[in-house]
């Protein structure tokens, strides 16, 4: 089955820095491993129009540890650009060399989130990660910070109580 559209939200257990409380967008995924971009981490950088033309007028998403010197472009739209692959029902991953298109929402992201053949599998089945449905909103989130705990609470069963659980339990 592959994940790619679907959400990886950590586990509280999960204690990396790079993906302690956050939620990652797949927008690749198969036999050779998948890739995401992580929604909740802003940075204070913000991009120039970049150079197909592309205006994003809003801050840089820190998308993973994985070559953070890259932009990669998701963005919702009705209509398929050359150059674009479809990643879930309005949410595409653009072309930023290519020239720029009408599009309804855009978000840039610095690096990305990465896994090897069956790491991602693996890491799910040790309870690392709740595969969550991903909407157009989360990955336009307004709030980036409420992200982590507002997919939690759309879950049912067990994953929902984990929206509950302090970031910081040495704190409690």
């Amino acid at each position: 089955m592959s994940l790619t559209g679907c959400l990886l939200v950590a586990s509280p257990t999960l204690t990396d820095p790079n993906f302690a409380a956050t939620v990652v967008f797949i927008i690749h995924h198969d036999g050779g491993g998948a890739v995401g971009v992580v929604l909740n981490r802003p940075t204070a950088l913000t991009l120039e129009p970049l150079p197909g033309g592309w205006a994003t007028g809003s801050a840089v998403f820190s998308g993973g540890p994985v070559e953070p010197e890259i932009a990669i472009g998701l963005v919702e739209s009705d209509d398929f650009h050359n150059g674009w692959e479809r990643v879930a029902d309005r949410l595409w991953l653009a072309d930023l060399d290519g020239p720029a298109a009408a599009v309804s929402r855009i978000r840039i992201f610095s690096g990305y989130a990465g896994w090897g053949s069956r790491q991602a599998e693996s890491e799910i089945a040790r309870g690392d990660w709740v595969v969550a449905e991903a909407t157009t909103d989360d990955v336009f989130t307004a709030a980036p910070s409420d992200l982590w705990r507002s997919v939690l609470r759309r879950q049912r069963g067990p994953a929902r109580l984990l929206a509950a659980y302090p970031l910081d339990p040495s704190l409690n």
